[in-house]
């Protein structure tokens, strides 16, 4: 891993991915927070563009004793400068804001904005006219902010719901539609709903030639990280364009790994047609459980409670007051060797003893 060397030393941020991935063609990796609080993977293909335009980006640092943890996918157009410029600079620029940590939401936007800026003057003396989206998820304890520039998406899955973070900065939205021609723009049909007739989305970064109306002002999110969230996904539009939300939540379920289910989800979205580069980090969250043992010893306090609560319960003073005295049980006995002697006795039939013998006459007549 390596230390971002512009960084403060009271906030060092940590560049969790490989120094170098793949020629640009294929790459993918995964990492684990060092307190088991959640992994990440990531799978970027190139697939059937002949250059490479999508970059991405996971830091983590340390404020005040906090965590901090930043994904971001960022899909470059008109070529990759504008995308690159912004895995260098935005995570720094959020970091070392004033207002990060007391005001997430404002360092956010502000941070978006001020590397906007600075792209454009470092592009200032060239003819270029790159632009890029950026999707980015920054949690800071058991917060989690999102922040959107452009057509890439941010989704969770909540109880088994996917559910975005990030709405599609489209031409055709209402209200982008509304902001844009207020500003004096246009939103017209070419082959697709575009902001002039040219780009095909109403938010980006750079675009030099549209920046009145094509601004890099994020829409911001804010999720509290439950028991019931369990897991994070950032993608270009490349894989959105042909896998739905619920479909990106199904599959990455489907692979504990989180790598292996960010390869799974460019490996669908390549096979399902996508033409464009295919980017997307898959995060999961690891929420405290308790162990085996902890289970077992927990199981057995349950039942020795439940064992306990079915017992009969029997005050020794009940006891103590209808226990018998000594006149008590000899009268009780008594009345038994009565009862015994009774019925030991010969009950002869009342009509044996009560009939006389025959006489001698009634005999012989």
């Amino acid at each position: 891993m390596m230390v971002d060397s512009g960084s403060t030393a009271k906030r060092p941020i940590i560049d969790v991915l490989p120094e170098k991935d793949d020629d640009g063609g294929y790459g993918s990796g995964g990492w684990k927070s060092e307190d088991g609080r959640l992994s990440c993977g990531y799978s970027s293909f190139r697939g059937k563009r002949a250059s490479m335009e999508d970059f991405y980006d996971i830091k983590t640092s340390k404020i005040d004793e906090q965590s901090v943890y930043l994904f971001g996918i960022f899909d470059g157009h008109g070529g990759s400068r504008a995308a690159e410029f912004l895995k260098q600079h935005l995570f720094e620029n959020i970091m070392t804001h004033s207002e990060f940590i007391r005001n997430v939401k404002l360092a956010l936007s502000e941070a978006y904005q001020q590397t906007d800026r600075e792209f454009l003057e470092s592009e200032r003396d060239t003819f270029r006219d790159d632009g890029s989206t950026a999707s980015t998820a920054v949690l800071v304890g058991n917060h989690l902010y999102v922040a959107n520039v452009g057509d890439s998406r941010t989704i969770i899955c909540k109880a088994g719901k996917a559910i975005p973070l990030s709405e599609d900065h489209k031409p055709n939205r209402s209200d982008e539609r509304k902001r844009i021609e207020n500003a004096g723009g246009i939103v017209m049909w070419a082959g697709t709903w575009r902001v002039g007739g040219v780009l095909a989305m109403s938010r980006a970064f750079g675009n030099r030639m549209l920046k009145q109306f094509v601004v890099a002002e994020p829409e911001v999110q804010e999720q509290e990280v439950d028991q019931d969230l369990e897991l994070l996904v950032l993608a270009s539009d490349g894989l959105w364009d042909v896998v739905p939300n619920e479909d990106a939540v199904l599959i990455a379920q489907t692979e504990d790994d989180p790598e292996a289910g960010a390869r799974k989800l460019t490996e669908t979205a390549f096979a399902r047609g996508s033409a464009d580069n295919i980017t997307c980090i898959v995060v999961k969250f690891h929420h405290d459980k308790p162990s085996p043992e902890e289970m077992s010893q927990h199981l057995e306090a349950e039942m020795k409670e439940t064992q306990q609560a079915c017992e009969p319960k029997l005050e020794v003073s009940q006891f103590q007051k209808d226990e018998p005295g000594p006149e008590e049980i000899s009268q009780h006995l008594e009345a038994e060797m009565k009862e015994t002697k009774q019925a030991c006795e010969p009950k002869p039939e009342v009509s044996q003893l009560d009939s006389e013998p025959e006489s001698e006459e009634t005999r012989q007549s």
